[in-house]
C-alpha cells in the first residue's frame, strides 16, 4: 500500500495521522516465503519537524506462519513491528540525523507502506521458531515426525572416534 503524505511535507510543522494497512500476502526472503496469516490496520503518525525532516513511527503486529526448526510443522509467530523512522526533507541543510540516510520508502510525495512493514519484518525475524519447547523434531533416518509417532529406525550413533575398530570388526563379521 502506498500513501500520499504530500499535505505533511509541504506544511512545516504539521502532524498527521493515516489509517494504513499492508497490502503483503507472504513474506519473501532468503530463507523462503512465509504466508501473512494476520494483520491489522494501524495508525501511522507523520510529523513535519520545521520542513527539515519528517518523523514517521507506529506500531502493529503481524502474525506469520514460519515452520518449526525441528519438525517442520507451520507455527503461526506473531511480530511485533514498531516503526520509527525519519526521512530528512531536502529542504534541509544538513542531515543530522544517521538513521535518515535510507530514504528508499519515499518516492516524491508517496510513502510505501509494504516496504516499510517488509523491512521490521525482516529486522524483528525471530531466530529459531519451534512449535513446542519439548519438540521431538524428525528422524533423520525415515523422516517421520517424533512427536507424532515413534519410528523403528536405529537412533544409536556410534563414537565416531571407534570408527575404524567398527571397521575392523565389519570386516570379520560373517555374512
Amino acid at each position: 500500500m502506498k500513501t500520499d503524505i504530500t499535505d505533511v511535507l509541504s506544511m512545516e510543522n504539521m502532524i498527521a495521522e493515516r489509517q494504513v494497512e499492508t497490502d503483503l500476502t507472504s513474506f519473501r526472503s532468503k530463507l523462503g516465503e512465509f504466508s501473512i496469516i494476520r494483520k491489522a490496520p494501524f495508525t501511522l503518525h507523520l510529523e513535519n519537524q520545521e520542513n527539515k525532516r519528517v518523523l514517521i513511527f507506529g506500531e502493529t503486529d503481524v502474525t506469520v506462519a514460519v515452520p518449526c526448526d525441528r519438525c517442520l510443522e507451520e507455527v503461526p509467530v506473531d511480530i511485533r513491528l514498531v516503526i520509527d523512522w525519519t526521512y530528512p526533507l531536502a529542504d534541509a541543510e544538513s542531515v543530522e540525523d544517521e538513521d535518515a540516510a535510507d530514504t528508499s520508502y519515499v518516492a516524491g510525495t508517496t510513502l510505501d507502506i509494504d516496504r516499510l512493514i517488509y523491512d521490521e519484518i525482516l529486522v524483528n525475524w525471530p531466530m529459531k521458531v519451534l512449535c513446542r519447547e519439548g519438540c521431538k523434531g524428525i528422524c533423520r533416518k525415515c523422516g517421520a515426525n517424533l512427536n507424532q509417532k515413534a519410528c523403528s529406525c536405529d537412533r544409536t550413533e556410534p563414537d565416531p572416534r571407534m570408527a575404524a575398530i567398527q571397521d575392523i570388526f565389519n570386516q570379520f563379521k560373517e555374512v
